[in-house]
């Protein structure tokens, strides 16, 4: 597995380049072995984001909340194409700068009256949303891809995957 590339910390890419964090929306139909025409436009995008030089990476926790369902429903053929899309891809590990900004932008969602979650869940959205956060912080050009930007874009740039060009 390809960790993202670093430089001057745990979070930062430091290339020349767009970084777009894959929320679980479009990693799902990533993971896909079937042609849909869902999944089919999905890789067609993805593809054409490497090729015009931005940096894809996967966020631990969205790979979470796929792998979680693929084991689930024993989808072993998905849970492969996870497991190779994250040797072609970069992949970025949840770790305590992650959670600390995460607990921040939940408190802070709550405190303006726009929590993104129910109060007892985990709240995936402000970990991958922090995650973007730090990238952010150390200079990167960040946005989240995702199938509802509607709860990230309250903390980062976000953008339904089909709408980042």
């Amino acid at each position: 597995m390809k960790a993202a590339p670093h430089a001057a910390n745990a979070y930062s890419t430091k290339i020349m380049s767009r970084t777009i964090l894959l929320d679980s929306g479009p990693l799902g139909p990533l993971c896909n072995p079937l042609s849909t025409p869902y999944s089919d436009a999905c890789n067609k995008w993805a593809q054409a984001r490497l090729q015009a030089g931005d940096s894809v990476i996967i966020s631990e926790v969205a790979d979470f909340e796929v792998r979680r369902e693929l084991l689930r429903a024993s989808k072993t053929r998905s849970v492969q194409k996870l497991d190779d899309l994250k040797t072609r891809l970069y992949f970025l590990p949840i770790n305590s700068p992650t959670m600390l900004r995460a607990a921040e932008l939940w408190a802070r969602a709550r405190n303006l009256g726009r929590p993104t979650a129910s109060d007892l869940s985990l709240d995936a959205d402000v970990i991958v949303a922090a995650q973007a956060s730090l990238l952010i912080d150390d200079g990167d050009d960040v946005i989240i891809a995702t199938s509802n930007p509607k709860h990230l874009s309250i903390f980062v740039p976000a953008a339904r995957w089909q709408d980042i060009l």
